[in-house]
C-alpha cells in the first residue's frame, strides 16, 4: 500500500487530496468517509485502500476487485448545489477519472450512463455516489471510485463485461501516477461544479458517449423499458423515447439493442 506521503507527493492540487487515509484494508472506503464527513472533515478529504471486504456498486451490488491490483478510493465533496443538481455530480466523477485515463494512457474512454467509464466497451471504473442533506440542503457527498488497473483475472460473470488498464494494454502501470491525474483531472472540473455549474463537465462526458441515437434497453428491478436514448435531462436522467412517449429514467443498466 501506498503511504499518505507517497500519494502526495508532487500532487499539486489545492483540494483534492491534501488529506489522505489509508488502509490495508477496510470494509467500505464510502462508509469510512461518510463517517469522517459527519463528524467535520474537509471536502477533498480521500478514504482509500488496498482491498474492501464489503466494497459497494450501484443498485446494492458488490464490488469485485483484487488486492494490491487497483484503485479504491472515496472522496469528500461539499459543493454549493441546489437538489436537483446532485444527479449530476456523477457524470463530474466520470468525466474526471475519463479525462485522467486518457491523459495517463493515450487510450479514448467511453462514458455509459450513469456513471461508468469503459475501455474498448468493456467497464474499467465504477463510481457510486451518496449524499447528505441537512434541512434540504447538501451537507457533503461521498464519491467512491473503483479503478481496474492491474487486475488480471476476473469471475465468469464479468470477464465479458469488465477489464482492467492492465488487460487492455498488456503491461503493469503505476498507480499512484493513475490516482493523482485523477485527483488533477477532479479538481479541473470542479472548480466550475463547487458552484453549481456543469456545462463544462456535460461537454466532456458527452464527448465521450456513443449512447444517443441509439436504440438501448434499460433494465431496472426486473423490468426492461426498450426505447431509442435522445438525451440527458437537466438533472442528470437518461431521456428515452419509448413506443408509449418519452420517459426520463434515473436508475438502472442500459445495453445497445442491434437496431441502430
Amino acid at each position: 500500500m501506498y503511504s499518505k506521503e507517497e500519494l502526495q507527493s508532487g500532487l499539486n492540487t489545492h483540494i483534492f487530496g491534501k488529506k489522505i487515509f489509508t488502509y490495508e484494508s477496510i470494509d467500505s472506503t464510502n462508509a469510512c468517509a461518510k463517517t469522517l464527513a459527519s463528524t467535520g472533515a474537509e471536502e477533498g478529504t480521500v478514504v482509500i485502500a488496498e482491498y474492501q471486504t464489503a466494497g459497494r456498486g450501484r443498485l446494492g451490488r458488490t464490488w469485485q476487485a483484487e488486492s494490491g491490483s487497483n484503485l479504491l478510493f472515496s472522496t469528500i465533496i461539499r459543493p454549493t448545489l441546489e437538489i436537483n443538481k446532485i444527479g449530476l455530480l456523477p457524470f463530474f466523477a466520470a468525466a474526471g477519472v475519463a479525462l485522467a485515463l486518457e491523459t495517463v494512457t493515450g487510450a479514448h474512454c467511453e462514458c455509459k450512463w450513469p456513471n461508468d467509464v469503459l475501455l474498448n466497451g468493456k467497464k474499467c471504473c465504477g463510481i457510486l455516489l451518496e449524499s447528505s442533506f441537512q434541512h434540504n440542503v447538501l451537507d457533503y457527498a461521498i464519491i467512491g471510485i473503483g479503478v481496474n488497473v492491474n487486475q488480471k483475472l476476473f469471475s465468469e460473470e464479468l470477464k465479458d463485461r469488465a477489464t482492467s488498464l492492465s488487460q487492455e494494454y498488456g503491461k503493469e502501470f503505476d498507480r499512484r501516477k493513475i490516482f493523482q491525474q485523477i485527483m488533477k483531472s477532479l479538481e479541473l472540473l470542479y472548480a466550475e461544479v463547487k458552484t453549481g455549474k456543469f456545462e463544462v463537465t456535460l461537454h466532456e462526458w458527452k464527448a465521450r458517449t456513443k449512447m444517443f441515437g441509439k436504440q438501448v434497453t434499460l433494465t431496472q428491478a426486473g423490468e426492461h423499458l426498450h426505447g431509442r436514448a435522445m438525451s440527458l435531462s437537466a438533472d442528470g436522467g437518461l431521456v428515452l423515447a419509448t413506443p408509449d412517449g418519452q420517459r426520463v429514467c434515473y436508475a438502472g443498466d442500459v445495453t445497445f439493442t442491434m437496431q441502430s
